[in-house]
């Protein structure tokens, strides 16, 4: 999931370097949603982990 945030944030930088303010905005705002979703799932599993006795990673 990080690769796909990361994906769109080039996708979107190349697009601001080249003019396309539009699809920049959409592929900006696309990779800020993934991101966020990849953190509230990362710490969802670390919580986890801990709860069952795991040390974390």
């Amino acid at each position: 999931m990080l690769g796909w945030a990361l994906t769109f944030l080039v996708v979107a930088l190349i697009a601001a370097a080249l003019g396309f303010g539009g699809i920049a905005g959409a592929s900006a705002g696309i990779a800020q949603i993934i991101f966020v979703v990849f953190l509230i799932l990362f710490v969802v599993a670390m919580v986890a982990r801990a709860v069952q006795g795991k040390p974390p990673v």
